[in-house]
């Protein structure tokens, strides 16, 4: 053990609109909303270097993870990027499912598309036998579904 990291708090992604990117994680992957709020935009300033910063952030908690979905409402020249997954910065988070078939279908109805169809991995290693698929969101946080056959 590291001997001043004593546990992980949370992943965070930037979101373009708040209300969607809440229903995803909510409704779509199953995490409780703790919480909701604009912050001190001086201390937000602070902590992050963006100057003008005013920001709204909700906390959605399962009983393994914490994600931080944070909406910038200035400065107003922010910008979005669609960054690839060999692109340096890009990021992801990853989700064990029973059913990838099933999960991509209900989270069509958040919009997270798939960027290819699921994929058996043939070739070894720790996911040996099991199917994945990468979805992005129309927020472009990138979701990656896993399915361990049994």
């Amino acid at each position: 053990m590291h001997p001043f990291v004593t546990a992980t708090n949370h992943t965070s992604f930037t979101v373009e609109y708040m209300d969607r990117a809440v229903a995803l994680f909510r409704d779509g992957l199953g995490f409780a909303l703790t919480s909701r709020a604009g912050r001190d935009p001086a201390s937000i300033q602070t902590i992050t270097g963006v100057a003008g910063a005013d920001v709204e952030i909700a906390y959605l908690r399962r009983a393994d993870h914490t994600v931080e979905l944070i909406e910038y409402r200035a400065p107003a020249d922010r910008r979005a990027y669609d960054l690839r997954p060999c692109d340096v910065g890009f990021a992801h988070i990853a989700f064990d499912v029973d059913d990838i078939d099933a999960a991509i279908g209900h989270l069509a109805g958040f919009e997270a598309v798939p960027i290819a169809p699921p994929y058996v991995n043939k070739t070894g290693g720790p996911n040996a036998g099991v199917r994945v698929s990468y979805l992005r969101t129309p927020d472009r946080v990138t979701i990656e579904l896993i399915e361990r056959r049994a």
